[in-house]
């Protein structure tokens, strides 16, 4: 049986971020070579990681070169990095430098992302959040573990974030991915690359609070596959599949590959696609509204993730001049810590760990709670208006950064919306 030998020598040269590939080839064997052959494949020859996860990704964008610019730049995706402001409307605008993608991915930018760096070091000192963004390699824990464990961090000081190690490299230094391959490093297969375990430890922390923030992993166990509401894991949605080569200039097969992507908060495509909106008056001629907000597209709740993220229930009713006589809205968001965030908690913040943090939390509570997988969340709503013919409007927003000032619509997108129309001949004893 033919097999396939590659070997790789690699001079890798950092010219505007492009890896040039200096020397590559394959051979191809008849049957493998002797030990003591020159051209043997051991793996004293092969490819090493001496900086760990902290190994650049451009590195191994030289041979997998459409799966680097997927994790760089989102390339094929519609993720949008907007201007952010972390308070106030004079803030300065956190924006990537001129000449950066405007469509990387959040792994990509882990380490650079302007606005959560500016947030650590205003909330918290500058304390780095080195734990999932910096991490050594990992081990993949149990599926039904009750608490997942972190990772453990690498120094501070190395800020390259999110690589292309930090998911594929294992303790002992193979490269593990859900084929068993041939390459110019060690390889180990594992099949568990392609389920939601590879993004456990990361994407849970701690044990199972319901409502909480960084919970996305187990809120998809419990919530999610538990129930039964769907076979999808986390790469289904977030990493959907294509047929490609794995390295493109080497003499290898097509795959089945997942796109490099994680389309999250930065999508408009994947936020929209969560939740449904619909409308009912409960009796006729009375202004008695039902606004039904269900979690139909998501393996998790929503929002999830990040305690600053909200999805904001907006409501008008319009009368036929195009008058809007009343609103309302409800917010969801994750909580800061394990309890709900209450404006009663104020004074108890000053004195925790992380005030700053907690306080801009609990100041905007008590609020919704996050809309779990496959919940359907019921609003009743009962307006004061006169007779007569009226528009009800409702709109599902989601926004990046809850705690900056509402007017600052740059780092907000809508959802979804729908219309009713009513007619008001009845008037509540209220109104009589």
């Amino acid at each position: 049986m033919i097999r396939w030998l590659t070997y790789l020598a690699v001079l890798s040269v950092s010219v505007a971020g492009i890896v040039v590939l200096a020397a590559h080839g394959t051979m191809r064997a008849a049957e493998t070579p002797p030990e003591n052959s020159a051209t043997a494949a051991s793996p004293a020859a092969l490819l090493d990681f001496p900086e760990g996860t902290a190994t650049p990704s451009d590195q191994c964008g030289a041979c997998h070169q459409t799966i680097y610019k997927e994790y760089s730049e989102g390339a094929g995706s519609d993720l949008h990095w907007a201007e952010m402001k972390l308070l106030s409307l004079k803030d300065k605008a956190l924006a990537f430098p001129k000449g950066s993608s405007l469509s990387p991915t959040a792994h990509s930018v882990a380490g650079t992302d302007p606005f959560p760096l500016e947030a650590m070091q205003v909330e918290e000192n500058g304390k780095r959040c080195n734990v999932c963004h910096y991490p050594q390699p990992i081990e993949y824990p149990d599926m039904a573990a009750t608490k997942i464990e972190k990772a453990k961090p690498r120094a501070a000081n190395q800020e390259v974030g999110i690589t292309c190690a930090s998911c594929h490299l294992t303790p002992d230094g193979k490269i593990r991915g859900p084929y068993a391959v041939e390459a110019p490093h060690a390889t180990v297969k594992d099949e568990r690359t392609t389920t939601s375990i590879a993004c456990a430890v990361c994407h849970s922390e701690g044990e199972r609070v319901i409502g909480k923030q960084t919970q996305t992993f187990l809120e998809w166990r419990e919530d999610f596959r538990k129930p039964g509401l769907g076979p999808q894991q986390c790469q289904d949605c977030h990493m959907p599949k294509t047929v490609r080569k794995l390295a493109e200039d080497f003499d290898v097969p097509e795959r089945v590959v997942g796109r490099h992507l994680w389309t999250g908060g930065h999508s408009f495509q994947r936020t929209a696609s969560a939740l449904t909106l619909s409308i009912n008056q409960t009796e006729v001629g009375m202004p008695q509204l039902v606004f039904h907000v269900t979690n139909v597209g998501a393996g998790h709740s929503v929002p999830t993730g990040s305690n600053r993220r909200a999805v904001y229930l907006m409501a008008e009713i319009v009368n036929g001049k195009g008058k809007v006589v009343a609103t309302k809205e409800w917010m969801f968001a994750p909580w800061m810590l394990g309890r709900p965030d209450d404006k009663a908690f104020l004074d108890e913040d000053k004195k925790g760990h992380d005030p700053i943090a907690t306080s801009q939390a609990d100041a905007q509570g008590p609020h919704e709670t996050i809309i779990r997988a496959g919940e359907q969340r019921v609003f009743d709503w009962t307006p004061e208006i006169a007779k007569g013919g009226y528009t009800v409007r409702a709109r599902l927003i989601y926004d990046l950064n809850r705690y900056n000032d509402r007017a600052f619509k740059d780092d907000q997108n809508e959802l979804t919306k729908t219309t009713l129309e009513i007619a008001i001949t009845k008037q509540l004893a209220s109104a009589r």
